[in-house]
Formats: C-alpha cells, sequence, structure tokens
C-alpha cells in the first residue's frame, strides 16, 4: 500500500525483500527492529572505547603521489567551475535543486582550495611543521614566532567545515532533483 512519494506501508524485511516487494531496489529494516538499535549502539560503543586519530587532510609518502593530488585538486576545482558555468548558461539554477547542486560546487571549489593550501604549507614546501603532545593537543611549528602562517594552517586544516556543508547541499540537491517527478502517476501506478 502507498503512502505517497513513494513510502509503503508493508514491506518490510528481508522476507518482503525476497518475495519480490522490494521497494525501488533497496532493502529495508524496519524503523524499530532491535538489531538496528544494538548495531547502532555497539558501533557507539566501540568507537567511544578505541579512538583513532582521524586527520582532516591525509599525508602523502613520496613526491609523485603529492603532484599527482595537488594535480587533482586543480582539476576538481576546474570541473567544478565549469559546472556552474553551466547550470548559470543553461538557467538551471532557477530551479531549486540545481541551485543546491551549484552551491555544492561553489563549496567544493573552496574546500579543494584549502586542501591544496594544507598540501602546499606542510609537505610541499616544508614552512609548517606539527608535533602531537597529547591526544587532543598538537603544537604547529613555523618559521619565525607570531607568523600569521601558523593561524593560516590551522584554519585551513579545518576543511570539514567547508566540504560538510557542500556535501548537504549536494544532499539536498539530489533529493530536490529526485522528488520533481515524484507526484506525476506513471502507467505502472495508476494512483
Amino acid at each position: 500500500m502507498r503512502l505517497g512519494k513513494g513510502r509503503m506501508r508493508d514491506g518490510w524485511g528481508l522476507g518482503a525483500f525476497m518475495a519480490g516487494n522490494r521497494g525501488h531496489g533497496r532493502l529495508r529494516v524496519a524503523p524499530g527492529s532491535t538489531l538496528m538499535h544494538l548495531a547502532m549502539w555497539g558501533l557507539v560503543f566501540c568507537s567511544l572505547l578505541l579512538p583513532a586519530p582521524a586527520a582532516a587532510t591525509q599525508g602523502h609518502g613520496g613526491p609523485e603521489g603529492l603532484y599527482v593530488h595537488q594535480l587533482s585538486h586543480v582539476f576538481f576545482c576546474l570541473s567544478m567551475g565549469i559546472l556552474i558555468y553551466w547550470l548559470r548558461a543553461m538557467a538551471l539554477t532557477r530551479k531549486p535543486g540545481w541551485r543546491y547542486i551549484g552551491y555544492s560546487a561553489f563549496l567544493f571549489i573552496l574546500w579543494s582550495a584549502d586542501a591544496f593550501t594544507v598540501h602546499l604549507l606542510d609537505e610541499q614546501l616544508l614552512l609548517v611543521s606539527r608535533e602531537r603532545v597529547g591526544i587532543w593537543t598538537l603544537h604547529i611549528h613555523t618559521e619565525g614566532a607570531g607568523s600569521p602562517l601558523g593561524v593560516l594552517y590551522y584554519l585551513a586544516k579545518l576543511d570539514h567545515l567547508i566540504c560538510v556543508p557542500a556535501m548537504a547541499c549536494l544532499y539536498l540537491g539530489l533529493k530536490r532533483l529526485s522528488g520533481d517527478g515524484a507526484d506525476e502517476p506513471t502507467a505502472e501506478d495508476p494512483s
């Protein structure tokens, strides 16, 4: 039974999946299932007990890997710039879904330029070095005391503050685009 916008009341679990009720190709688990809660809390518990460092930007061994990675940042910025250009040239930014995708492309350009800067400062030019003092403490060393380069490096390492909103805008844009034709009846679903 359909409830609107592709949601179905019955057909939860593996039995319904095996019986042919696939729900748009996705295997669905009932929201209140005990297994889902147990898995979620087990993951939270393990991540709290077994922490590992999660660097915002990754390091690269050897100059070849770094050069290729830096060129990929430049290529990605150009690709997102071309996407923004075509979205505007074809007047697609008038539709909310495409507008969000344009915002995400702009934020991805900022993120890629930020990551490029971090790699440049600490791996290519070697102007910045880091020293882990404790689990929550990291010292940033630069040439000259009071150099604004340390502050720039610290702020640039917070690249997730750009990347996460970019991914959220991309998600919202794709969600809006996928919902554009959802209300129209099809030949298979005459209701």
